[in-house]
């Protein structure tokens, strides 16, 4: 039997290399600062390819996924967890770590007790040691890092994004620390502007490199082109077009479309002589389908919009309003950005009791606004004062379906409410429960 279409296309947790196209020699150059005494920030839209890019030049790394509400100190834990060693922390005081290190297999005794031997730590008052257990004080980050060191592993955060602003703070701040310590961290995730890392923490100027991971239409035609080859079939230019097209620069939409084309064309292993892939209601039919499936996805997006909006007592509308512009702002403008200015403008013009300073305010809480209760589901962020679009599939969704968006509910809710558009800082300013 020959190669399986979805050995070829499709979304998968691993790389499939049949259609993999190294970017403009991204992977050489993401590869030589792997290999540098750096951190690597790895930024780029969702589905962008940003984990398969780690994959294949970071493998067995210990891998960390970032959730709203998740600390330093649980990423920490979670790391070491990896190696079988269980990290207890103390009461912290600002960013001081301490605490105690436990092993919990053969594997973590041996990490443990040759990070105590190179530190020249000896059994002490507060270590426990036999043939199953190994417990050491922890003082600061400095054990840690040698536990990591010699795991021989590398240190990798993904969905950076989802932590918040004091823990990236915080992250930013370990990281020049951890640099010093000689780990060096791979650091995955969401974000608009340069450099944000080096933003927060100008100390790692010279000790952190950024790489953008974006997708070019040429980049996605060589995609189809790389997977045809290994199916033995050729994708008419009309259809080729066309899927890259409804793409919007992202290649696991690209790759999610591609393969249901293919189911519809009953094409499912390589074939044993040429075939053209030349019927483009195919990929119509194959974009109606997967808008379908995401519907789901964005009832709940509206949902934990609007809810999260309902709770902004005092300032509903505004919030609302800024949702109700941005969402009917054309794709290259959600793709390149929406300046705030323009947000305002046209939220002045729906309704001119709205300021500028708070709907600022509001804008820097749509984040918060979207993920669930699990710190899932961006699909806006606001940075460098606009607004972009981080996942793209957000675009297909509304070519395909005709959405109705819950903002002008609530707008009509919040007038009807008596709202006076005069909410304080205080009022816009997210507060968790």
């Amino acid at each position: 039997m020959g190669k399986k279409s979805d050995e070829v296309f499709g979304i998968s947790n691993t790389i499939l290399p049949d259609s993999y196209v190294d970017r403009g020699a991204l992977d050489t150059e993401i590869g030589q600062q792997i290999n540098r005494k750096v951190h690597l920030a790895i930024r780029g839209a969702s589905k962008t390819g940003k984990t398969w890019l780690r994959q294949r030049l970071a493998p067995n790394s210990i891998v960390i996924q970032c959730r709203l509400g998740k600390s330093i100190e649980d990423i920490y834990k979670e790391a070491l967890g990896q190696l079988d060693i269980r990290l207890v922390t103390n009461s912290t005081k600002g960013r001081e770590l301490t605490g105690t290190v436990e092993a919990e297999s053969e594997f973590g005794i041996n990490l443990i007790g040759k990070v105590k031997a190179k530190l020249n730590l000896g059994t002490k008052a507060s270590s426990a040691v036999s043939s199953t257990h190994l417990k050491q004080n922890v003082e600061d980050l400095k054990f840690i890092a040698e536990l990591i060191l010699e795991s021989g592993r590398r240190l990798v955060i993904e969905d950076f994004h989802y932590l918040s602003h004091d823990e990236r703070e915080h992250l930013a701040f370990d990281l020049k620390a951890l640099w010093d310590l000689g780990v060096f961290v791979i650091v995955i995730g969401v974000w608009s502007d340069n450099n944000l890392l080096l933003n927060i923490n100008t100390d790692l100027s010279g000790r952190v490199r950024e790489a953008s991971v974006s997708w070019s239409d040429p980049d996605l035609h060589q995609v189809l082109r790389n997977g045809a080859n290994a199916l033995n079939i050729i994708f008419n230019a009309d259809v080729a077009k066309e899927l890259v097209r409804i793409s919007y620069g992202n290649v696991g939409i690209l790759q999610r479309l591609t393969l249901d084309v293919l189911d519809r064309t009953q094409i499912f292993e390589r074939q044993h002589s040429l075939v053209r892939v030349d019927n483009i209601e195919t990929v119509r039919d194959a974009a109606l389908f997967y808008a379908e499936e995401l519907n789901s996805v964005y009832q709940s997006f509206a949902q934990n919009v609007s809810k999260g909006i309902r709770t902004r007592r005092g300032s509903t509308g505004i919030y609302a309003h800024a949702m109700a512009v941005v969402l009917t702002c054309d794709d290259s403008q959600l793709l390149k950005g929406v300046p705030l200015d323009d947000i305002f403008r046209i939220a002045h013009e729906r309704e001119p009791r709205i300021q500028k300073g708070n709907l600022r305010i509001a804008l820097g809480n749509i984040e918060r606004l979207q993920v669930d209760d699990a710190g899932r589901g961006l699909v806006l962020s606001f940075a460098d004062g606009k607004v972009r679009v981080v996942d793209h599939q957000l675009l297909l969704y509304r070519a395909f379906t005709t959405v109705e968006w819950p903002w002008d509910d609530i707008v009509r809710q919040s007038k009807e409410g008596g709202e006076d558009y005069e909410a304080t800082s205080t009022q816009l300013l997210w507060q968790d429960n």
